[in-house]
């Protein structure tokens, strides 16, 4: 029959009734067995979920010898971080300090993933965009366009000819000129022009 008065008078009962009723009676054995098998190990997951769950195991198992954590909690990780924390030559933690083995697994592990996100932000910006089928309805902003060839570089004219010619030009007119067809207009003789003329200062 119900009284109306709470039967349990103080917080450790409360305790021991409420683990009694919610919590499975070999607890402490079934963790145990749980950390001398492998189904406990990081595996795929992160270093912060693979913690939280061996911080759990360990709690109920009623591990306390700090050696006894940090070989358990090494023998879970995966390989290739317990090999970086066993091998660092500077500020190695000691096989007896658990939790400077939990945190120096959860720096590891944060600096895989910030490096992970970074290589694949650079495979997408190094991958060459894909073009979509147009349709009627795709705007033209996101057309993929081809692109143009650049225009082609026109050839360079050649340099100008100086209107008082060059200084060879004499030798060559007078290499010329030395044909009979090359008649000067002042005298009539042949073998040279006007300006070469020996009797253009005769009166």
């Amino acid at each position: 029959m119900d009284t109306g008065i709470f039967p349990i008078r103080f917080w450790t009962d409360f305790e021991q009734q409420f683990q009694s009723q919610f919590f499975p009676v070999n607890a402490e054995v079934d963790a145990i067995n749980t950390l001398e098998e492998f189904s406990y190990y990081q595996g795929n997951r992160t270093v912060n979920d693979y913690l939280d769950s061996f911080l759990i195991l360990t709690s109920d198992a009623r591990y306390t010898d700090p050696q006894t954590l940090v070989v358990k909690f090494r023998q879970g990780l995966k390989l290739n971080i317990q090999s970086q924390i066993a091998t660092m030559l500077f500020g190695r933690p000691a096989d007896t300090d658990p939790e400077a083995w939990y945190a120096a697994a959860w720096r590891i592990d944060q600096a895989r993933l910030a490096n992970k996100a970074f290589q694949s932000t650079l495979r997408l910006t190094t991958t060459a965009p894909t073009c979509p089928a147009p349709s009627q309805s795709t705007p033209f902003s996101m057309l993929c366009l081809p692109l143009s060839a650049p225009p082609p570089i026109p050839p360079r004219p050649p340099p100008p000819i100086p209107s008082g010619g060059t200084p060879m030009d004499v030798d060559t007119v007078r290499k010329t000129c030395s044909l009979p067809l090359c008649r000067c207009y002042r005298c009539g003789e042949a073998n040279h022009l006007v300006r070469d003329c020996p009797h253009r200062l005769d009166i």
